[in-house]
């Protein structure tokens, strides 16, 4: 290049230089292009997936968690009271709520001076995203002794769990005040729950046990297909139908003039209990044997001489048990007459790996959570209805207890068990 094109080439490429930085200090200065730059919240709200972003509301006549549909992860968190009064307490339960309502709905993550505690554990990002997050608040029998002045407003059938025939009870693993059960699409949602749930309370409740839970797989062959259990048969099957509100209000909802204080209306009796599974004894066991104890096929799920998961076992048919033996854990479970139907129970259980014990053996099992209307009328008599089910052979309870779930909230600033204050 001559020393001329040299020369032309540098002051051509001065002038177009100048004219850029004369569009960018004019046209899109630095500040006009900062203030332009989406935030934090925003690049998190754009990648969002699907299932991140579903929200499940907090407020409504009934608490969700009991209808709705189980996600994959979950906590079972059981809490004692240490407030020194019942306004102390009725604080507690208004800012459970109150960060429960908050992260269901989805929240920018705050900020502060650089000294300051964060507001949030962050481990979430910049956004808490709502994830199909829900939080279901219960009260269990020793919230209504004679600290805080309750005892007349126990709900009528709650009660300390009592010892089941082949139970074997963990006092540290059973029990509560309040139990908090988190539900989430991912484990990370439940862990950050569960984190400023505690954060919020702190000072009031005080961890007493706590339980994690995951569901299977969708492994189908059909979207209805039940998940399974650690046995591996399908777990719900049998479940009553909760769009059918009628039905709800039969089974699961206290219904008003039952004889229940009237802050229970509308809410339900949860049932937890922590059953391990020896699944090395059960692994041993033929596949006949396990078919016959359960009543179902263990790959599709069907009755013993079915062909579907849903199909009816029609026991009448079967009266000898021939084909369902007359032990099997369905036909004990939902004997399917006039007589036992209003005893079904909303089953809503979880899987749960705890690691080996002291012997190196598996602590695996079944977060078992059922919803009943009445659990004197339902849950005790399947409970004992089932002593004589050989599958007690391969089963222990360890824990849970009885509580009881409110009535859902009106909206900000209601709380779970408000009632209680108002009564």
């Amino acid at each position: 290049m001559s020393p001329l094109d040299r020369r032309t080439f540098l002051t051509r490429s001065l002038i177009t230089a100048g004219a850029g930085a004369v569009g960018v200090g004019v046209g899109t200065s630095a500040s006009d292009a900062s203030a332009k730059r989406p935030s934090a919240t925003e690049q998190a709200h754009s990648v969002l997936s699907d299932e991140l972003a579903t929200r499940i509301p907090f407020d409504g006549a009934h608490q969700s968690g009991v209808l709705t549909p189980a996600q994959d992860h979950m906590t079972m968190l059981a809490l004692d009271s240490i407030a020194p009064n019942g306004a102390v307490l009725f604080e507690g339960l208004q800012a459970l709520s109150a960060q429960a309502r908050r992260l269901m709905h989805g929240d920018p993550v705050g900020v502060t001076e650089v000294d300051d505690p964060p507001p949030d554990s962050g481990i979430l990002g910049a956004y808490d995203a709502p994830d199909a997050l829900t939080v279901t608040v219960a009260f269990g029998a020793a919230l209504f002794d004679d600290r805080y002045g309750l005892g007349h407003l126990r709900p009528k059938r709650l009660v300390e769990m009592p010892n089941f025939p082949n139970d074997n009870i963990d006092p540290t693993r059973s029990g509560g005040d309040v139990l908090v059960q988190v539900c989430a699409n991912h484990r990370d949602t439940v862990i950050h729950t569960v984190r400023e749930i505690l954060r919020a309370t702190a000072g009031k409740l005080v961890v007493r046990w706590t339980l994690d839970g995951f569901q299977s797989a969708a492994r189908g062959p059909t979207p209805r297909s039940n998940k399974r259990n650690l046995f591996a048969f399908r777990d719900g099957t049998a479940n009553p139908d909760v769009t059918d509100a009628v039905l709800m209000n039969r089974l699961i909802w206290v219904q008003p003039g039952s004889g229940e204080p009237r802050w229970a209306t509308s809410g339900t009796y949860q049932v937890v209990r922590t059953i391990r599974m020896h699944v090395e004894f059960w692994d041993r066991v033929g596949m006949l044997e396990q078919e016959q104890m359960i009543g179902r096929y263990r790959v599709s799920g069907a009755p013993l001489g079915g062909d579907g998961e849903f199909e009816d076992p029609d026991y009448p048919s079967d009266p000898d048990g021939r084909r369902i033996k007359l032990d099997a854990h369905i036909r004990l479970a939902n004997p399917r007459t006039p007589t036992t139907a209003n005893q079904r129970i909303l089953r809503r259980g979880y899987n749960y790996h705890r690691g080996v014990d002291e012997a190196g053996d598996l602590d695996d099992g079944l977060l078992f959570i059922a919803f009943n209307q009445d659990p004197d009328r339902q849950f005790a008599t399947i409970q004992t209805r089932l002593t004589p089910e050989p599958m007690v052979d391969y089963i222990t309870p360890v824990g849970g207890g009885y509580f009881f779930a409110p009535p859902g909230t009106s909206g900000p600033p209601d709380w779970v068990g408000s009632g209680l204050a108002a009564t």
